[in-house]
Parts: C-alpha cells; structure tokens; sequence
C-alpha cells in the first residue's frame, strides 16, 4: 500500500521571469488555484495522506498556501463569507504535508533523493508540482494500481507526435497488456530517427525504495545534475520497471504559451464565467 508522496517544487521558474522572481512558479494559478494545490488533490484524491515538498530558495509562499491562515479565517467568518472559509479550510487537511529544503539545485534526481529519510523503506509516488493531470480516475492512483498487482515501480507515459520526441525521455519497451509496457531503457530526447518509440515520460511516478541506492551511484549526468532518468536506467537493468498509458490529459504549464492554453480550458469549466469566456474567444475569432 503506498501512503506517501513526493512533490519535487524547488525550481527557479526561469520561464516565467519575471513573474517568479518572487513567487514560485508551482503558485502561479490555473483560473483561482494554484497549480500544486491541483497536484496535492491528485495525490490526497488517489489515498495519500502523508506529503513531502521539496522546495527551494523563494518557496516559502507554497509553505504558507497550505497552512492554515486563523486570520483569514476569522474575517470570512465575519463577513458570512462560509463558500470561501471552507474552500481555504479544505486546503489544510488535503493530507499530512511536510517540507524539506533543496540546498542545492543539482536536478530532479537530487530533489527525490532528500526525500530518503522521510519515505524510509517504502514504495512511494512522485508528481512533479509544475504538471496537472485532468481524468476521472486520478493518474497516480493509475499508477497505484498497477503497483499493487506488480509491486514494481510504475513510471505514466503518453503518446506524443514522433517529431517531437526530442523534447522528452522517451521509454524502449514491449507491451504486456492494453497500455502496459515493460521498460528495457530509457532515451533522453533523442532524434525522431533514432528513438525507440513515441512514448514519453509524464511527470508521474511510483518507485519501490532502492531507487534511492540507484540515484546515489550515478552521480551528475546532463547539464551537470543528478538525473532521475540516469537512475531509471539502472534499476531496469536489475528488476522491472513498468509504463502506463494513463487515461487522462496531461496539462504541462512549464512555458507560458502552455500555461495560458491551461487556463484557457480551464476557465471554459467553471460556470460563473465559460459562456462569457466563449463569447470572448469567437469575438476575438472574427477579429481576425
């Protein structure tokens, strides 16, 4: 059974200078929420209770996000405001989160390795705090499951355009069932020519615990960091490791073209404000 989660959040944000000067890029908001609040319900959604945010320098608002704020409390509670004070009450008991710093930015490996002490020796999830997934059944609870039937790790993956795989970590694998692959390597953005398939990591992990043995050998890869990709490598080479197809979209905000799009579909879901927003959008068509 896995209970706990790590949510790698200590990056600078540089794409988004110089909104994330001072505030973390994992806070800037889809519509009205912050996108990792949109990760920690995915994670709370799919029965985890415990959380570990690895956070950097600048970070301190995403602290402070899901702390409780009696202050705000107590003015909405004045003012009858009940709508609001429960969604900000709710935010606080999503799960059990802790925090730990990053002191160093060495890479996505390094963020998952300071989280050793706290998961100990079990299985646990990753969800990267700059991506959110829309589905009806949460991906990492995909994830879990298929952990649960295997006890091996899981990593989410999704179908991209073959020429655009040089973007992404790209999986060498065969498939066992509808949607379930069994990895053999990992490819770091490769040529569309040379690339084993089109199937590229998505931002959603469960691993068995001696991924940390495996990211303690492997020392800086690509651009001078630790690479969880490089780890990924050695532990299919001692035991399986799975991919799943996951049902669902995948929402990355990691540019700002993608993050307004995000907001975009987004804003078309909430009912206070998606006719307008419609209207909008065909005015602006025929403006063209």
């Amino acid at each position: 059974m896995i209970r706990k989660a790590v949510i790698p959040a200590a990056g600078f944000g540089t794409r988004f200078l110089p909104a994330t000067k001072s505030q973390p890029k994992e806070m800037l908001p889809i519509v009205d929420t912050p996108t990792i609040q949109y990760v920690v319900q995915e994670a709370a959604a799919s029965g985890i209770t415990d959380i570990l945010m690895v956070i950097g320098k600048g970070k301190r608002a995403i602290e402070e996000h899901f702390d409780r704020n009696f202050e705000l409390e107590g003015e909405l509670a004045a003012k009858g405001k009940e709508k609001e004070l429960k969604a900000i009450r709710k935010i606080s008991d999503l799960a059990n989160i802790h925090f730990v710093w990053q002191k160093e930015l060495r890479g996505l490996g390094d963020a998952v390795q300071c989280a050793r002490d706290h998961v100990g020796n079990e299985p646990f999830a990753v969800l990267l705090g700059d991506t959110v997934m829309g589905s009806r059944k949460p991906v990492i609870r995909q994830l879990m499951d298929v952990f649960d039937r295997y006890q091996e790790s899981v990593v989410a993956v999704e179908e991209v355009e073959r020429s655009k795989v040089s973007r992404y970590g790209v999986i060498k694998a065969s498939q066992v069932a509808d949607g379930l692959h069994l990895i053999e390597d990992f490819v770091e953005k490769p040529a569309p020519a040379e690339a084993p398939s089109n199937l590229a990591i998505a931002s959603r992990y469960v691993f068995t615990p001696d991924i940390f043995d495996f990211l303690s050998k492997i020392g800086r890869g690509k651009n001078n960091e630790i690479q969880l990709t490089d780890a990924m490598r050695l532990l299919v080479k001692s035991r399986a490791m799975y991919a799943l197809q996951f049902e669902g979209t995948r929402y990355d905000i990691g540019n700002k073209l993608d993050f307004i799009k995000t907001n975009i579909i987004f804003g078309l879901k909430h009912k206070d404000m998606s006719r307008e927003l419609r209207a909008f959008i065909r005015d602006l068509g025929k403006g063209d």
